[in-house]
């Protein structure tokens, strides 16, 4: 594999892990905060809205700035920021940590998949793309788990100084091995947001956005959703985190291939139903681990197998501005997961922790609404979106 390639895929990684292990840890950091469980659960929440928020605009600002210095400069933020997380006395520090992480990682993620594709030949950029979000995706089967084990054998600041430790790597690898990046040409915010006035766009995009609320609404909350099954066991948090990821990576790996046989509607559709029906079944799981490992493994392949066809179907949409529509579609990836948190917050609060998963439930069929009427709406469209100059070349 190419080193550079390599390690952008680990600073990838430490996002990913950012994103996804606070919810193993939870218990620790309301206990050390004197906070509810709802509460903590936003330091994944603004977390996920400040990457979501500012990603767009940062790319855009930026555009002049060259990759490596930008690369270099996001990953400090983000190794920094994780640090600030491991001292910070007092709750309100951490939550401003989390948003600086947010910066940090906003700053690098653009910017690590455009450059993936200007370091190899036009024929390789699907590899390097898969290459560098593979450790997105690898980081909820590796580093979440890794980040419970920790937290739950020591403290949740030891976990938050692995992910630091993990965007360090990033850096120092960067640095050594990385040289500089051609600029891609710039595309102003106003060319980025272009695409919302598709109707398609939108409601496939809200699609992503419902059905990554419903998912996190439960995921968020992970460690006390099936606190259970788990019985104050990291290691068996862990191991249920891991098949979560392994399912992710799984379905991630082979969705294309499934995607290209049958189309993306069918694979959105069977996709939304399962998840929606899974979703409806974890809060009759219990202390029955035999029956959770399972029902997790899949849970985590629906949850990440919609990605692929979403991206498929908004390629196929406009073919020549697609980097611009993944980026809108990563943006509402994030915000649904920022959503989750706070609506598996009002949930904890209302209905409690165990019956997160009929809130997911209801989202994932709203989910499935919303791509049923995208479909429909895909043939009626007549918009058509100003060509780009050497838009395949940004991200």
């Amino acid at each position: 594999m190419d080193r550079r390639l390599f390690v952008l895929a680990v600073g990838m990684f430490a996002l990913g892990t950012d994103s996804f292990v606070v919810a193993a840890v939870l218990p620790g950091i309301s206990h050390t905060f004197g906070v509810s469980i709802g509460a903590d659960g936003q330091m994944a929440s603004i977390y996920s809205i400040t990457f979501a928020l500012l990603s767009p605009p940062i790319a855009a600002l930026a555009a002049t700035i060259p990759r490596k210095r930008l690369l270099l400069c996001g990953g400090i933020v983000f190794a920094l920021a994780n640090l600030g997380t491991v001292i910070a006395p007092t709750f309100g520090l951490a939550l401003l940590s989390r948003i600086i992480a947010g910066v940090g990682a906003a700053t690098f993620s653009p910017t690590a998949t455009g450059s993936a594709v200007m370091l190899v030949r036009p024929e390789r950029r699907g590899f390097a793309l898969s290459v560098v979000v593979a450790g997105l995706t690898v980081s909820t089967a590796l580093g979440t788990p890794m980040g419970a084990v920790i937290g739950g054998l020591g403290d949740w600041r030891w976990t938050m100084a692995f992910v630091a430790a993990l965007g360090a790597l990033s850096v120092g690898g960067i640095a050594i091995f990385l040289s500089e990046v051609p600029l891609p040409p710039k595309v102003t915010l106003a060319q980025r947001l272009e695409p919302l006035m598709d109707g398609r766009v939108v409601l496939t995009l809200a699609t992503t956005l419902t059905a990554l609320s419903g998912i996190y609404t439960v995921y968020t909350y992970f460690a006390v959703v099936f606190d259970r099954t788990i019985g104050g066991d990291a290691v068996v948090l862990g191991c249920l985190l891991a098949l979560w990821g392994i399912g992710g990576t799984v379905s991630n790996l082979f969705g294309g291939r499934v995607v290209d046989a049958v189309g993306s509607r069918k694979v959105i559709v069977t996709i939304l139903i399962l998840l929606a029906v899974i979703s409806a079944v974890l809060p009759w799981i219990g202390s029955q681990l035999w029956i959770a490992a399972p029902v997790i493994l899949i849970w985590g392949a629906c949850s990440w197998g919609q990605l692929v066809p979403q991206q498929y179907r908004l390629v196929g949409l406009a073919p020549s501005i697609a980097p611009i529509l993944m980026g809108l579609n990563s943006a509402c990836s994030y915000f649904g997961i920022s959503l989750g948190g706070v609506i598996g917050a009002l949930g904890i609060a209302t209905i409690g922790p165990h019956d997160l998963g009929l809130i997911g439930a209801a989202l994932a069929v709203l989910a499935f609404i919303f791509a049923e009427l995208a479909n429909l709406k895909i043939s009626a469209s007549s918009f058509v979106p100003r060509e780009i100059p050497n838009e395949s070349k940004v991200a």
